[in-house]
């Protein structure tokens, strides 16, 4: 009996059940019709991509409260489908060869709503007025039929159509908006690849303004009674700009946005070209600064430069969490020194039991991953010194721009800057388990 070809060794053990094989895709273009009272969502996604290999079948990673009603391989009518713990596996009427064109057309309806997982829920949220979309790291199908892995980077189209009174924004730039009677149809171009888990949809009673107009445009999304207070608090975002530009590289996205829900969030949360906080973070008294800078940070340690594997979760959240302190010594606030001396005191109260470079699964956001990825980068700052580290972080930024990214590759390009082993700086603060000497 021949082994079932969907059931292989997964592509990251940390999330077994997720991206696929046979395919690589290059396009998303969705089509949504959103409901919002209702949180009714409708979808026709198509899929273009390039087989790997020869298969009869190909799967896609869809939520099972997604109902699918019609599937097309190539424009052939009648394909052959079935919609089995969260995949939908596909069998097109011919078998396509490797290097083949891959073209799925699959048409689906439901009421989304985030998927549950060893962190919580991800995925498609519904608001009291509104939607919110914060898919890290596997809620990407919870809205459309994917290929939900970092490593399947894509370009997308994402039109969403809804209510009228409401604002909808999604990755890119808005290229058409047409009112019809009492709906809004709005289309999003992100040219720039993707990774499935940073798509995302925002709706609500939200205003769109530009708040800059520096070389890279700054927009604001919020609802209009936290207009004042995001003044405050995100005032300073054209200034974290400036220095990350100068620091880690270009900005590698058009433009950047914030988004401001009208409802309270735990933590803020990044996607491509922009983030999203909640009105906790928006009061008026710049009380969440470190986190404006974090986020935008992961425009580029997640954004661009995305993990292959989420064992390297700490080359995006312990980037952004020292470009916090950075962002501190460039404004007037603590020093690096200060706050690497701080987070080293706080991580030695708690319990030595975590490796950084391979956390698993349930330990893939504790904060120790954070500020610990944050003193590994300090350690090696103090190494380098400060010309040479940053001109590392603008080399690894500009080599590996929109593409995947491994905690090797970063070895790797730091070992030419120093003619100092790196190799015990690695181990103690990456691969082993106690706390190091800062």
């Amino acid at each position: 009996m021949k082994p079932n070809r969907m059931l292989e060794e997964p592509l990251d053990p940390y999330l077994p059940h997720n991206g696929n094989r046979g395919y690589r895709v290059s396009r998303y273009e969705l089509e949504l019709t959103y409901k919002v009272f209702s949180n009714r969502l409708a979808g026709k996604a198509v899929i273009t991509a390039v087989t790997t290999e020869s298969r009869s079948k190909f799967s896609f990673d869809l939520a099972q409260n997604l109902q699918v009603s019609k599937v097309s391989v190539n424009g052939a009518r009648g394909t052959k489908y079935a919609h089995l713990n969260n995949k939908l596996i596909i069998t097109p009427s011919t078998k396509i060869p490797a290097g083949g064109a891959l073209s799925v057309t699959i048409a689906y309806s439901g009421n989304p709503e985030p998927i549950k997982s060893l962190w919580g829920e991800v995925g498609w949220e519904e608001l009291d007025e509104g939607t919110l979309v914060a898919s890290q790291p596997n809620g990407a199908a919870s809205w459309f039929p994917c290929d939900d892995h970092p490593i399947s980077k894509a370009s997308y189209r994402i039109s969403i159509t809804t209510d009228s009174p409401f604002y909808a924004l999604a990755n890119g730039k808005l290229i058409r908006k047409q009112t019809r009677a009492s709906q809004t149809t709005w289309v999003y171009e992100q040219t720039e690849p993707m990774a499935t888990y940073l798509a995302t949809i925002q709706i609500g009673q939200y205003e769109h303004r530009q708040v800059s107009a520096g070389p890279v445009p700054v927009f604001a999304v919020h609802p209009p009674r936290l207009r004042a207070a995001f003044d405050v608090d995100f005032g300073r975002q054209p200034q974290m700009l400036e220095v990350f530009e100068k620091l880690f590289g270009p900005y590698p996205f058009a433009d950047y946005t914030a988004v401001v829900t009208d409802d309270e969030l735990e933590i803020p949360i990044e996607a491509q070209g922009l983030s999203i906080f909640g009105a906790n973070h928006c009061t008026g008294r710049r009380g969440s600064e470190r986190l404006v800078a974090h986020e935008l940070a992961h425009q580029w340690f997640g954004n661009s430069l995305t993990l292959g594997q989420w064992c390297d979760i700490w080359l995006h959240e312990g980037f952004a969490c020292y470009a916090e302190w950075i962002w501190s010594e460039n404004s007037g606030g603590p020093s690096s020194n200060q706050l690497a001396t701080n987070a080293y005191q706080g991580l030695g109260r708690k319990s030595q039991d975590l490796i950084v470079a391979n956390p698993g699964p349930a330990l893939m956001f504790d904060d120790r991953i954070y500020k610990r990825g944050a003193l590994t980068l300090h350690a090696l700052r103090g190494v380098l010194g400060d010309e040479k580290f940053f001109e590392l972080i603008r080399q690894w930024t500009t080599k590996h721009r929109h593409s995947t990214v491994s905690t090797e590759q970063f070895t790797d390009l730091a070992s030419r800057f120093t003619d100092t082993p790196l190799r015990p700086l690695w181990d103690a603060w990456l691969n082993q388990r106690p706390l190091p000497r800062l």
